[in-house]
């Protein structure tokens, strides 16, 4: 999946760096950002799945370094919450000249609350997601409050959070004052999902009550059970994009897929060449999907190569056909793999003598049955694999009729 990456000017002129994740056809419906946590950065795995995760719900999601982190320039005690603040609403900025106003804001930990005010300040932004969000900006002030004297005495401190040391003077201390949370979240009035872990032990769910107490309706809780502060299990991550994706259709306009005019084949691919280099869309009825040459070759690698698609209908029909075979059967089988490779290989390599000769296609195919079943069933299943008939067809002499239209 391609991240196309870009640099975005701050109000300081310093260079935030961003990534943009969009969908499979590179068509975005809507756009979003996704603020990190405290201390944390874009590529933060947790926020690439979740951002990863929304692209499947037709979201380009921008995902960036606050200043003085990541491959942002600019150092950490410029970092301070109204900076957040600030960079988001630059963020918000460029993208709306650049490519479209963004819909949403996502926020995990600490850039979740600065979603919430930055979302009061822009009219473009339609819907809000919060993850493991602190309901008060003091949450993160908090975190080196025994070292406050220190910093008024000498002008700055060596903190430790998160097990890394950041340095801090007064004015990041005063990024984080005057701020009156539950009366901006109060004036939100727009589409809320607060999402957060019930056993969260750096920022209690009681937080997550609070903000929902906070705002007005439409408002949504997700309990995301069993996760931790950072999702750092992939399954946490993506659930928090699924269910983000899906929220959020109940408060947008729904695109409906524009299908291709089949003409009344059973399948269309277009190729518009100014726009899409390699990358070929493609619709039967009822699916639509893409190709793609890899880089290597000069594609953009969106989608399967067109011999990935000639080996992928291979491997899917012999699995299909081993499994209703064995269900026929009434064998225990389980689960089918089956490992496909295409080349193009000499005849007297394979050993093929007659007037079959030079470089020939050549497909390898690998297959692992997993069941209870013996070495008799084993051998008729491989039998039985070469009778599936997308292999009949390529064995066979095919007619290939082309015509103008």
């Amino acid at each position: 999946m391609k991240s196309p990456s870009f640099r975005i000017k701050n109000s300081k002129g310093y260079e935030l760096n961003a990534y943009l994740e969009l969908p499979a056809n590179q068509k975005p419906n809507y756009y979003a950002i996704f603020a990190h946590c405290f201390t944390c950065n874009s590529n933060l795995t947790a926020v690439k799945n979740v951002s990863r995760s929304l692209t499947n719900h037709g979201f380009g999601v921008v995902r960036f370094d606050f200043t003085g982190l990541g491959q942002s320039e600019g150092a950490f005690t410029e970092s301070s919450f109204s900076a957040n603040i600030e960079d988001l609403m630059v963020v918000n900025n460029y993208m709306t000249r650049h490519y479209q106003a963004p819909s949403m804001l996502i926020g995990h930990s600490l850039g979740g609350t600065a979603v919430l005010v930055a979302a009061s300040r822009l009219d473009n932004i339609k819907a809000v997601a919060t993850i493991g969000a602190p309901a008060s900006v003091m949450h993160a002030k908090n975190l080196f409050s025994h070292q406050l004297e220190e910093i008024q005495d000498k002008g700055q401190a060596e903190v430790n959070i998160g097990g890394r040391p950041f340095k801090i003077d007064q004015d990041f201390i005063k990024g984080f004052d005057g701020m009156d949370l539950p009366a901006v979240i109060k004036s939100l009035r727009r589409p809320l999902l607060i999402m957060h872990a019930p056993f969260d032990k750096v920022v209690g769910v009681a937080n997550a009550e609070e903000i929902y107490m906070s705002a007005m309706h439409p408002k949504s809780f997700v309990s995301l059970d069993g996760a931790d502060h950072l999702l750092t299990d992939k399954r946490d991550s993506e659930y928090a994009g699924n269910v983000i994706g899906c929220w959020v259709q109940r408060y947008f306009d729904v695109h409906q897929n524009s299908m291709l005019d089949r003409n009344g084949e059973q399948l269309v691919a277009h190729l518009n060449l100014k726009e899409d280099n390699f990358t070929t869309n493609m619709q039967t009825r009822t699916h639509a999907f893409l190709a793609d040459e890899p880089k290597s070759v000069g594609g953009d690698d969106f989608g399967p190569a067109p011999y990935d698609f000639l080996s992928a209908a291979l491997a899917s029909c012999t699995a299909m056909t081993l499994k209703l075979y064995a269900e026929r059967k009434k064998w225990d089988l389980q689960e089918v793999f089956v490992y496909i490779t295409y080349a193009k290989k000499h005849s007297e390599d394979l050993m093929i003598k007659g007037d079959r000769s030079g470089r020939m296609d050549h497909l390898s195919k690998k297959i692992k049955l997993i069941g209870n079943l013996d070495e008799t069933q084993k051998a008729r299943l491989k039998e039985i694999s070469s009778k599936c008939p997308v292999h009949k067809t390529l064995l066979n002499d095919i007619v290939i009729e082309t015509d103008m239209v």
